[in-house]
């Protein structure tokens, strides 16, 4: 009777012939001349959707990781016996499954040993997923400092409270440490002093600066509110840091998202409770009283421990998990808040912010360095980053630098990112203005994009352009109006969607874990979208995703695209008219919109749909849905003109 043969896929010691030997008591070769019945035939080959780590710093374990893929050989015609000693070797961390592995001559069917998660878990705790081992001990040196260079030799509750507030006012510089450190052992002391031993932020210079003086108590409830944020995501990620970044989907994504997302409604959803605190905080040390803001954040650390709640954090990270839809495409999300709207970018300005003032004290309240998770900055339109400007307050979660091109797509997930968007914006006490999404091309998309018809326009107008009433009775797309998307800087364009470059080479620690040197992306990034409180934007998400992948679009519209084509300038003014007094979008019209976005959901995973089907279905659904409210709107808003006219005649 012939004995059961194998291909085994090998990653890890035994891809060394003298181990490999020794275990299973043949040898392998990669030249088929030189194999026999003691020599075995092996070769190259490639685990995708797998990484390796080697948390005991000794075995190789292989897990689940979709973009990344695994160098090894395959080993065929392996006995049965051979395997079962091979069983023997490689223990109780592995589980042995059937992977399918790509050879020079296609893809191949092979046994492989996986790692196996509880047990991994259990023995390497969070080194098992992530290779943490550079990362926590450079940690445990930065939080050595902190002990030995802030009130030391100090063991106290205060004390300790005081390191961790110097820590959290300093959380961008030990983020960029650890990122730029990340795997090295030759940090020294001195590089870490000279890093960390600067004055911490303070308000001190504000306490006689009469035209602050009416905006100081809100800045220090936004301070303490963001502690609580940090120090709610902080315990999340900490504690749940396993559960987390599965949820995560892929190394691809900034890593936070997840965790703030439901530190985020964790707040939101006690905002009563939380303005009792704030005002609480700023009675007891009110904001013209001889107190920093070291004092306020001390305060902000303190609560945070005693009000978290483990039960709750664990029941938001249940609910991420039952309702998450992941996709293959990255996707991100830049929010813009101003209480002055459209104002704030203007110059000379003629509004004034009475409870910000612009947001032109925002790094004083160090405030850029609270928000860096949220990726928060003030962007006044100009492309400068000069101190005290006033502006938009801008979030983008996974930005890593004001200028943006450094950065990590926030989620692959249309559901998590609108959660996200509305959480966002439910936690700041300003008004919302206007959103950017952004999507990820893929490297056959970057070469010649398309030009969106102008009913595909039209249609996304009606879905997140913001339709208002006009001061004069008539409807219109708000985002077209007061120039908000449109520009003269180079002479005249559309500012309704742009392609741009972005790096995310700070690879590697919790913000950003390791990607090639090489990272460069292309991005595609909305800009004509209305951010209103509430609003549920996974529809619009879908149909961008959809028509990203199924049309291609690119720019639209440039001054350099308009100056060359008449064709394009007839467009825009039709656009423009439409905007300005949209009529009902055609049944015509959302059919061939609905199939394109169709078109392209379903091909998301390379010729096959990489959501389930009934989501698209749902997706597809909403969108028709919105169109068709949309024009009863348009009807309903027309047919009240008309009465009042009629009447006045």
């Amino acid at each position: 009777m012939t004995e059961e043969k194998y291909k085994l896929f090998i990653y890890g010691s035994l891809r060394d012939p003298i181990i490999f030997r020794s275990v299973s008591g043949l040898a392998f070769t990669l030249k088929p001349s030189h194999q026999s019945e003691e020599v075995l035939l092996g070769e190259l080959a490639l685990l995708p959707g797998y990484r390796r780590v080697s948390p005991d710093n000794v075995y190789w374990y292989a897990v689940a990781d979709p973009p990344s893929k695994i160098e090894g050989f395959v080993i065929h015609d392996l006995p049965l016996s051979a395997m079962k000693e091979i069983d023997r070797y490689e223990g109780k961390y592995y589980e042995r499954e059937t992977v399918t592995v790509n050879t020079a001559v296609g893809p191949v069917q092979a046994q492989a040993f996986l790692a196996q998660p509880k047990a991994m878990r259990k023995q390497f705790g969070d080194r098992f997923h992530v290779n943490l081992i550079h990362e926590l001990w450079l940690r445990k040196r930065i939080e050595t400092f902190f002990e030995q260079y802030t009130r030391p030799g100090e063991h106290s509750p205060d004390a300790d409270t005081e390191r961790r507030a110097r820590r959290i006012l300093l959380g961008t510089t030990e983020r960029d440490l650890v990122v730029s450190h990340l795997g090295s052992d030759v940090v020294s002391d001195f590089y870490l002093r000279h890093e960390l031993d600067r004055p911490c932020p303070s308000i001190a210079q504000l306490k006689d600066d009469k035209e602050a003086q009416p905006y100081l108590y809100n800045y220090l409830a936004m301070v303490v509110k963001h502690v609580l944020l940090n120090q709610y995501e902080r315990f999340l990620y900490e504690r749940y840091r396993f559960d987390i970044e599965r949820l995560s989907q892929s190394r691809r994504f900034f890593t936070r998202t997840v965790s703030l997302l439901a530190a985020l409604r964790m707040l939101n959803a006690n905002a009563g409770p939380i303005d009792l605190i704030l005002q609480r905080c700023l009675d007891s040390m009110p904001a013209g009283g001889d107190f920093d803001l070291m004092d306020y954040v001390k305060y902000a650390v303190s609560v945070a421990d005693s009000i978290f709640d483990a039960r709750v954090a664990q029941s938001e990270l249940e609910r991420i998990r039952a309702n998450r839809q992941p996709g293959l495409i990255p996707m991100g999300a830049e929010l813009e808040l101003s209480n002055l709207g459209f104002r704030a970018v203007e110059k000379p300005p003629t509004a004034r912010d009475l409870t910000f003032d612009g947001f032109q004290y925002f790094h004083d309240f160090a405030l850029d360095v609270l928000t860096w998770k949220l990726g928060g900055y003030i962007d006044d339109h100009s492309g400068e980053a000069t101190p005290k400007r006033r502006g938009f307050l801008e979030l983008a979660p996974g930005r890593l630098n004001i200028a943006g091109e450094l950065s990590k797509p926030a989620t692959g997930d249309p559901w998590i990112l609108n959660q996200l968007i509305r959480e966002i914006t439910d936690f700041y006490p300003i008004e919302p203005h206007s959103l950017h999404l952004s999507f990820q091309l893929r490297k056959h998309q970057r070469a010649n994009p398309r030009i969106l018809p102008p009913a595909f326009v039209k249609c996304l107008l009606a879905l997140g352009g913001g339709t208002q009433e006009h001061t004069h009775g008539h409807l219109w797309v708000s985002r077209m109006a007061h120039s908000e998307i449109q520009q003269n800087t180079c002479g005249e364009e559309l500012v309704f969607a742009r392609r741009s470059v972005r790096h995310s080479s700070l690879a590697s620690d919790e913000v950003a874990i390791p990607r090639p040197g090489f990272a460069i992306t292309h991005i595609q990034q909305y800009k004509f979208v209305r951010l209103e409180r509430r609003a549920n934007y996974e529809p619009l998400i879908m149909a961008l995703k959809g028509l990203q992948i199924a049309f291609n679009p690119g720019d639209y519209l440039t001054a350099a695209q308009l100056a060359r084509s008449r064709r394009l300038r007839k467009q825009y003014e039709q656009i423009k008219e439409w905007a300005d007094n949209p009529e009902p979008l055609s049944r015509r019209t959302r059919g061939r919109f609905l199939d394109a976005i169709k078109k392209g959901l379903m091909n998301e995973g390379h010729h096959r749909p990489a959501h389930k089907l009934h989501y698209i279905d749902w997706a597809l659904g909403a969108i028709d849905i919105q169109l068709r409210l949309f024009n009863k709107e348009i009807e309903r808003h027309n047919l009240y003109i008309d009465e009042l006219a009629s009447k006045r005649r």
